[in-house]
């Protein structure tokens, strides 16, 4: 008597997040990286209603992944936003919306 698997092993189902470019879900890991203890706002920080400084510099990078993995060159990215973090975060965040709603609408044509 041989054993029979019921699972569907070979098959890979598609979820917004497996569709996620490991960009995107680096983008999506430095905003989740802001809740994390070390991370969360001084009290000082607490009082401005803008990012601060330190916390902004660990979204940077993953920003700046995203933006140039959309095709922006590093030099049209630095143009466009003069270098500001506030101006890359955004822009980011933008593309990060754009393509989720791109995955989510594939997948709803999937189904």
């Amino acid at each position: 008597m041989g054993l029979i698997s019921c699972s569907n092993e070979g098959n890979v189902i598609n979820t917004a997040e497996n569709m996620k470019t490991s960009e995107m879900q680096n983008f999506k890991k430095a905003f989740k990286s802001l809740g994390e203890i070390q991370n969360r706002p001084t009290e000082e920080e607490k009082r401005n209603p803008e990012l601060s400084e330190r916390r902004k510099a660990l979204l940077i990078p993953a920003s700046k992944d995203l933006i140039l993995s959309s095709g922006v060159s590093e030099k049209e990215m630095m143009a466009k936003t003069k270098g500001n973090s506030s101006s890359i975060i955004i822009w980011a965040y933008k593309i990060y919306a754009d393509k989720s709603s791109q995955i989510n609408q594939s997948l709803k044509s999937q189904n």
